[in-house]
């Protein structure tokens, strides 16, 4: 260990800009052996590790390091893997540079972090290679008050489905699309993770025992009221799907929800038909393209419109570079790939002529650092300016669906910002048996955080269970 000071920092080797962006396969090739034993070997194995810390799951980094290092790979990944329900999705989408490896000690301190992220990927795609990873083995399966039902196959339900299933619990997993995945499926591109990786990690999941129904729409297909009553318990998982909404004037219906766009690309990339891709109006080809917004979302659309073979494509954000949530890493690598940026730039009404979209925007300047050390984005007078383009696309972030609504359940208890409203400790809702986690609790977050809410979530519901047939148990009812 601690070779950080003769050995350089070294990523999987990137793709050319020009070369990537004619396809949608990944753009960094995977660690070989002798790399990700070398990149390991640079880790200071401080004794307060800064990337654990910084890390949502807490995974054990420098321990999976150091025995990468010692290339004992099979240990690495088992230790990965404890904390962690997909590290070789995380390992490959997660914002490295805000998490584990910005906070890496040797970073700070000049050297350049430790490549975390592709060593994770590389762990646990040479155990699927190996075979080292096979299906839950179950000693024994639980029996009375031993059934979860899931609504939703994203990270965070997903995440709680296996760790309960490792408990020996009998789990339905439910969703409404036809493939299980959620976001990771449909939402984020190939070029940051490719679908057969996400289908790999679903089938270990089938073949472990998990039941996952596909198509079905809770409220419609099956009522709320009927898990309840199959199930000990019941998770509510759905994450966040509805577009936040942008007014523009008369145009604003013509504004593409980000979501929709990226469905329809990861749907042909999966060999669907797409009647809305395929007539054009949710196709970039040829066609001059703005996206607005700064976050990872708007990373996948634009880099996605590229690959789409568009004429132009810009993306206007309100704040600066330094100031955008998305990944830094994301945004270089748009950049090499052609897209242009408008910084400080606002769009103000969108009108429409000669079959193209005019939107009339203005210069933004940032205040002083507010109480909270924000910067406050402020209209610059006179500084009015028109963009021309075919699509306009907005991903702006997701808010909650009216779930009481949808799931023809009035008494779920639901914030004002409408998240799901659960106990801090318990994550259970104020319906005896319900729980809820992931984004439709916190607003829509990062996919690691997805995951450390279906584990603790597990958890919870596992507690609750345990209580209940104590309760049976003893004829004590369980407040």
């Amino acid at each position: 260990m601690l070779k950080f000071t003769n050995l350089q920092q070294e990523y999987p080797e990137k793709r050319l800009s020009k070369e990537r962006k004619r396809d949608f396969q990944e753009i960094y090739e995977n660690f070989i052996k002798d790399s990700a034993k070398d990149q390991s070997s640079r880790c200071s194995q401080c004794g307060v590790p800064y990337c654990t810390v910084h890390c949502p799951l807490h995974n054990h980094i420098p321990d999976w390091l150091k025995l990468a290092a010692e290339d004992r790979l099979q240990e690495a990944y088992e230790i990965s893997s404890s904390t962690n329900n997909m590290p070789e999705i995380c390992g490959r989408i997660c914002p490295q540079d805000r998490l584990c490896e910005g906070n890496c000690v040797i970073e700070q301190s000049g050297h350049g972090s430790v490549t975390i992220g592709s060593v994770e990927k590389y762990l646990t795609d040479n155990a699927f290679e190996k075979g080292w990873i096979t299906p839950i083995k179950i000693e024994k399966e639980l029996e009375k008050n031993s059934s979860v039902g899931i609504i939703g196959a994203g990270p965070a339900g997903l995440a709680a489905a296996e760790e309960l299933r490792k408990k020996g619990y009998q789990v339905d997993v439910y969703d409404r699309y036809d493939r299980a995945g959620g976001l990771l499926i449909y939402g984020i591109p190939n070029f940051k993770l490719e679908k057969d990786i996400v289908q790999r990690r679903m089938k270990y999941l089938g073949d472990s025992g998990i039941n996952i129904h596909l198509n079905v729409e809770i409220g419609r297909d099956l009522q709320f009221q009927d898990l309840q009553n199959k199930h000990d318990a019941v998770l509510i998982a759905t994450g966040v799907y509805k577009a936040k909404e942008i007014g523009l004037g008369d145009k604003t219906d013509d504004i593409i929800p980000a979501l929709e766009f990226l469905i329809a690309s990861n749907r042909k990339g999966l060999g669907d038909q797409v009647k809305l891709f395929d007539d054009g109006n949710l196709n970039a080809e040829n066609k001059d393209i703005v996206v607005i917004g700064g976050g990872d979302t708007a990373m996948d659309c634009v880099r996605t419109a590229i690959r789409q073979e568009a004429n132009s494509v810009k993306c206007l954000y309100r704040r600066d570079k330094e100031n955008m949530p998305g990944s830094a890493r994301e945004v270089n690598n748009a950049e090499e790939e052609g897209v242009q940026f408008l910084w400080q730039s606002l769009p103000k009404n969108m009108k429409q002529s000669n079959k193209k979209y005019n939107l009339q925007c203005v210069k933004m300047k940032l205040s002083e650092p507010d109480a909270d050390g924000r910067r406050i984005p402020q209209q610059i007078e006179g500084s009015d300016f028109n963009l021309e383009a075919d699509m306009v696309i907005a991903a702006l972030g997701f808010s909650p669906e009216e779930l009481p609504k949808l799931f023809n359940l009035k008494e779920l208890p639901v914030t004002k910002w409408g998240t799901v409203r659960v106990g801090f400790n318990t994550m259970m809702t104020d319906i005896d048996g319900v729980f809820a986690a992931g984004d439709i609790v916190r607003g829509a977050s990062l996919v690691v955080w997805g995951i450390r809410d279906g584990r603790d979530v597990a958890n919870s519901i596992h507690s609750y269970i345990e209580a209940k047939k104590l309760s049976e148990m003893n004829n004590v009812k369980v407040s």
